[in-house]
């Protein structure tokens, strides 16, 4: 979707982003083509409720934040390391994977983004990092790039249980796409029927008139 929404940049560009300003150039391009009401439903784990919220893009979007810096480092107990953000890439690194749990392939997803490792001056691998350190260099992704761990504040009125949902900006657009397309494909099917007229005509007409005419088709 991105690519198709900036043609100036290559689609390795733009994977290699990080989750963060991906989700924020997604939420601003799915409010120029939908509008900037965000609208679902979710269940309350304590009664089996079912919700129904809406939040607008502004309350997620950072305007002006941008890319975070490339290169990024903590120092704790003694180790120095230096690591980049998480991008699209390394989550279909590791989507194709055989995890027996899903802590191996967040392990997996924070060594891919590791570059060096150092402990007392001595080069060391990612893998034998403490729970300490892996747990500061997490912390610093979130501080550096907050969108790519979107919340939805929510609260049971039958119940009272209050909970943060994630939000998937990637699926929830892409649903949307998927359904605004076959909308349009239902509608040219309609009236190519009821006028003879070819697909690139009638989508050449503005939306007010195609659904005028397709209110006569129905008549």
């Amino acid at each position: 979707m991105l690519a198709a929404a900036y043609r100036d940049c290559s689609f390795d560009a733009l994977a290699a982003l990080s989750i963060g300003e991906r989700d924020r150039r997604l939420l601003i391009l799915r409010q120029s083509m939908f509008g900037s009401r965000l609208a679902s439903v979710a269940h309350c784990s304590r009664c089996d409720e079912t919700l129904e919220w809406t939040v607008e893009t502004t309350d997620f979007v950072t305007e002006g934040q941008g890319e975070p810096a490339a290169d990024l480092s903590v120092d704790v107990d003694n180790y120095h390391v230096r690591f980049r953000l998480p991008n699209t890439l390394d989550l279909a690194a590791i989507a194709g994977g055989n995890w027996t749990d899903v802590a191996s392939a967040r392990q997996s997803l924070l060594e891919n983004c590791i570059v060096s490792v150092e402990h007392h001056s001595e080069e060391i691998s990612a893998s034998a990092l403490p729970v300490s350190v892996t747990t500061a260099i997490v912390k610093r992704m979130a501080e550096v790039d907050p969108q790519a761990d979107l919340q939805v504040e929510l609260s049971c009125p039958r119940c009272g249980e209050e909970w943060q949902a994630q939000f998937d900006i990637e699926s929830f657009f892409w649903n949307e796409m998927c359904s605004w397309a076959q909308r349009i494909l239902s509608e040219v099917h309609r009236l190519a029927r009821a006028y003879g007229w070819s697909e690139t005509e009638i989508l050449n007409l503005s939306p007010w008139r195609r659904q005028f005419y397709l209110s006569l088709a129905t008549t």
